[in-house]
């Protein structure tokens, strides 16, 4: 039985992380873009 490679999993992990920290805050610049009484009507 082959082992698993721990590190493979670890690097998958750190790459998700960084890219939904990534979309996470281009996702808080356009927020801070748009006027406020957009955001109301995305949230409801």
């Amino acid at each position: 039985m082959a082992k698993p490679n721990y590190s493979f999993e670890k690097r998958q992990k750190e790459i998700a992380k960084k890219r939904k920290q990534e979309k996470k805050q281009k996702r808080k610049q356009g927020i801070q873009n748009e006027p406020p009484a957009e955001n109301q009507k995305g949230s409801e």
